[in-house]
């Protein structure tokens, strides 16, 4: 059994708290892009007929239902999130979906996966890796559960490399979103959006974390001025 932090349980209870907006948040915040990043980073598996996918903290399915939605119907789709209210929401996505017989869904954290190792063809993870408290403990479960040959595809907000795109980006970020956000949801949710943001490794020290994890084959995707970045590893 797993026993969350206090700061695991904070952001848990967090995430439960904004789940029923979650999804309108999402679009609106980043003016419907995220679609666009998530369908980039699930073009980056290799899922092979009849494979497995496991997407970590899967939230309310969208990742998931990406993946069955580019995949044969012989493949079968694993969302696992620490939050209820995230897994309530994506429970009644995917029942709407035409994909719902083949994803099924998992209450456990990133750092304990109740899955048994080497079975997994590709995992993924958005927006999520950022929020695992133990990053390298989470890294490595993800190693674990992934066959030999399997793709990791990790999706997170980065900061910008422009000077001038990155102060109008931390102005949206700092000072719009939080409000936007507060009047539709919980404020202080979209303030920790670019706190945590502000403090998440730079692209050579993730993908440095993710070769200590065990990774190999690394190298990242860049995307829309460097907003947000792609992070793909495989097993050995």
């Amino acid at each position: 059994m797993f026993n969350l932090s206090e700061k695991g349980r904070g952001i848990r209870d967090m995430f439960d708290a904004i789940a029923p907006r979650y999804d309108l948040l999402n679009r609106l915040l980043s003016l419907g892009i995220d679609r666009r990043w998530r369908r980039f980073a699930v073009g980056q598996l290799q899922i092979p007929n009849g494979g497995k996918v496991l997407d970590v903290a899967t939230g309310t399915g969208d990742v998931a239902l990406e993946i069955a939605s580019r995949t044969p119907d012989s493949v079968t789709i694993v969302g696992e999130d620490f939050t209820q209210g995230m897994l309530v929401q994506g429970m009644e996505k995917i029942a709407k979906s035409p994909y719902r017989r083949r994803i099924a869904l998992v209450n456990a954290p990133c750092e304990a996966m109740p899955h048994p190792s080497a079975i997994f063809d590709g995992v993924t993870i958005a927006f999520g890796i950022r929020n695992v408290v133990d990053r390298l403990e989470g890294l490595r479960e993800m190693h674990r559960v992934l066959k030999p040959g399997g793709r990791a595809v990790i999706l997170e907000f980065s900061n910008p490399k422009s000077r001038l795109f990155k102060s109008l980006y931390y102005f949206y970020f700092r000072r719009i979103l939080p409000c936007v956000g507060g009047l539709l949801s919980k404020r202080s949710a979209y303030q920790y959006l670019p706190d945590s943001v502000l403090e998440f490794p730079d692209q050579q020290s993730f993908k440095a974390l993710m070769g200590q994890a065990g990774f190999v084959n690394l190298r990242h995707h860049d995307l829309t001025c460097g907003i947000a970045t792609v992070y793909v590893g495989e097993k050995g």
